[in-house]
């Protein structure tokens, strides 16, 4: 329900937290620091933590036949550290366990940013983040009188007032309807999957969640859309080869995850710079869920060669793509 930002004043950086009140929007200065290079970690981490803890209680949950309220659990993490490790338990939904997910990279984010500043600014923080919790979990309980204090904060229902970073891959936040598109394309993932299925979805999520949040490509992309997948393209790469690492989907009777390399294959072999065709030439399909561990392990060693995805392109069936653990089950360029 807030939203920080940096203003230079007197050869600091203030930091200043905007929010709603009844009486207007209100500006306060959370605290100073030395500069920008401090500043901007604090104001980024600060953001984020206000956005996916403020959206689970402002909009509705309409995955059933009656519209209900999503949890507040994840407020707690805000004021303890004990609570941090539930944000990466439960099976709730899609949506709700992803915000989770966000949330808590975005607390040890702050953690990191705190670490390099002064007692005092990390005090003035800390009791910053108290004050946006408490307001959150009054919002909440609906245990509060905005009339009682005119400057208290107030969170809209659908229409919260946050701010985050784009480049962090935060693709549901911002603007209602924006929220609405992608909230509805995970809970149309979920597309009513019975508790068991909903909870190796959530599963399959958090492993894909901390492959890419965890791993030095800066290349890949965590993808949620039809599916939800892991993708790497190298931009580099001339022969234009790309990789993809399939989750189940949650309905699926037969929950397998295939890992594919393919390549762009020109419409117009004449027109290489035209429209192409996402061509598979390998894939690797296995029953068991793989470990965040091996994910990342794919996804290194594919960023560290220009030319890996084309040296892994040409693996026979049944051995293994070299440094992993992905064994080839099938290749197209010999059906």
């Amino acid at each position: 329900m807030t939203i920080y930002s940096q203003h230079a004043n007197r050869g600091k950086m203030q930091v200043l937290a905007t929010y709603r009140a009844l009486e207007g929007v209100r500006s306060v200065t959370v605290t100073s620091v030395e500069s920008t290079a401090l500043a901007i970690p604090l104001v980024s981490a600060l953001n984020r933590i206000s956005a996916y803890a403020s959206v689970p209680i402002a909009v509705w949950d309409e995955r059933g036949v009656r519209v209900a309220c999503y949890p507040a659990d994840h407020l707690a993490a805000l004021v303890d550290q004990d609570a941090r490790e539930r944000l990466l338990e439960g099976t709730h939904s899609l949506w709700y366990e992803y915000v989770k997910l966000l949330l808590h990279e975005a607390l040890i984010d702050l953690d990191v940013a705190m670490s390099s500043v002064p007692t005092p600014v990390q005090t003035a923080v800390k009791a910053e983040i108290e004050a946006e919790a408490g307001a959150l979990i009054r919002q909440a309980s609906k245990d509060h009188d905005p009339e009682e204090d005119g400057n208290a904060r107030l969170c809209e229902f659908e229409n919260p007032f946050v701010t985050f970073d784009s480049r962090r891959g935060n693709i549901y936040l911002g603007k209602p309807h924006c929220m609405e598109e992608e909230r509805s394309r995970l809970d149309h993932l979920e597309g009513g999957a019975s508790p068991e299925h909903l909870s190796q979805a959530v599963g399959n999520l958090r492993v894909l969640y901390e492959a890419h949040a965890r791993s030095d490509n800066d290349q890949a992309n965590l993808v949620i859309d039809s599916s939800l997948f892991i993708d790497y393209e190298p931009w580099e790469e001339s022969d234009r080869y790309f990789l993809n690492v399939f989750a189940p989907m949650p309905g699926d009777d037969v929950e397998t995850w295939q890992l594919e390399i393919g390549q762009w294959v020109p419409d117009d072999p004449e027109d290489e710079d035209g429209s192409a065709t996402g061509e598979p030439i390998l894939h690797c399909v296995r029953a068991t869920r793989p470990t965040a561990s091996e994910l990342i392990e794919v996804l290194n060693l594919g960023r560290k060669r220009v030319q890996q995805l084309a040296d892994w392109a040409v693996t026979p069936v049944g051995e293994a793509l070299d440094g992993t653990t992905f064994v080839v089950t099938n290749r197209f360029d010999n059906d």
